[in-house]
């Protein structure tokens, strides 16, 4: 059995085409606008949404086509300051996209911000549903079946939240009982957990604070572990990271692929990462996935008779003509 299946899966946001100030204006513009006479063959006073006044014995007014309360039909207007709402624009995040992650595989996705790989990453988590297509994990459907895919699967985002004041044990102690897990065997496999992502122990008891982001990020991966679930979900979780703890997380990531045999997925900016912990690597771009194989098989797509073989960043630029990231945004965090 296939670990996720993601099969044609599109989705789409919608936002307004103009910014919020202009669209104000519009409406105040809209608001104060006079019309031109039109022919009306009621009589009475009209009120309604048209930007018109009628001829004859009937006048509406209003801001757009009115509806006449009197004993005839409103006429349209036609004003100075005819405003139409704007209509809405759609950013496609996924766009018809499809592969299959096998159990145990480490799946690897590489992609610009923006190309639609967090996105992603939430439509499994059953975070967001698919406008279109079908998602399963593990057999379960993330649209029918949301709480037995939640119930095997963590994620761990790029940005994780925690209750700032409590200390690294006592908030995984606190997730630990929303899991259900409780008693001292969880106090032990917690300490166990934070020690062998690097944190000192003085550190694990002190507010959360007084932490830099780049262990935080650890005790946030470490809360995913808790409960060992069979498909773990990595947004990035190295970004911002010093080296040594980049090394200290692959780490932990080879283990539970190769101990435990969870399925991970994994997004990341890190060429030298992705090619050191993915059996294969779907590259996206505009919520597509342009191309998706082994390390070494992506390399072969570009590879050009009597050259060097290229590497992952070289693969992308090819494939999509764009830079995967900014070099600044690759620095690690300073502790």
């Amino acid at each position: 059995m296939q670990a996720i299946v993601v099969s044609n899966v599109y989705k789409r946001f919608g936002k307004p085409a103009d910014p919020f100030w202009k669209r104000m204006l519009n409406h105040r513009l809209g608001q104060t606008g006079s019309g031109d006479n039109s022919d009306n063959n009621g009589t009475g006073n009209g009120n309604g949404n048209g930007n018109g006044t009628g001829t004859g014995n009937g006048h509406g007014n209003g801001n757009g086509n009115g509806n006449g309360n009197g004993n005839g039909p409103a006429g349209n207007g036609n004003s100075k300051h005819s405003h139409a709402q704007p209509e809405s624009r759609y950013v496609v995040a996924v766009d018809h996209v499809s592969f299959e992650v096998g159990a145990g595989e480490i799946f690897g996705v590489l992609g610009p911000n923006g190309g639609g790989k967090s996105t992603l990453i939430r439509l499994i988590s059953t975070l967001l549903l698919p406008d279109s297509g079908m998602i399963s994990v593990f057999g379960f459907d993330v649209v029918r079946q949301p709480m037995r895919v939640q119930q095997i699967i963590n994620r761990v985002s790029v940005e994780a939240s925690f209750f700032k004041k409590l200390s690294p044990m006592e908030n995984l102690l606190y997730g630990a009982r929303l899991y259900g897990l409780e008693g001292r065997q969880t106090y032990k496999q917690v300490l166990e957990i934070l020690t062998r992502l690097g944190l000192e122990r003085r550190a694990i008891f002190n507010p959360m604070d007084e932490m830099s982001r780049g262990m935080q990020q650890k005790v946030a991966i470490a809360r995913a572990l808790l409960t060992r679930p069979r498909v773990l979900l990595l947004d990035e979780p190295t970004t911002g990271l010093d080296p040594r703890s980049k090394r200290e997380v692959q780490a932990m990531v080879r283990e539970l692929r190769d101990k435990d045999g969870t399925t991970i997925v994994l997004t990341t900016h890190d060429m030298v990462e992705a090619e050191q912990l993915c059996n294969r690597i779907a590259i996206m771009d505009s919520g597509r996935v342009r191309a998706l194989d082994t390390p070494n098989g992506l390399k072969q797509l570009v590879q050009k008779p009597d050259a060097h073989e290229p590497t992952l960043e070289e693969v992308f630029l090819e494939l999509t003509g764009k830079q995967l990231i900014n070099k600044e945004e690759l620095q690690p965090e300073e502790v």
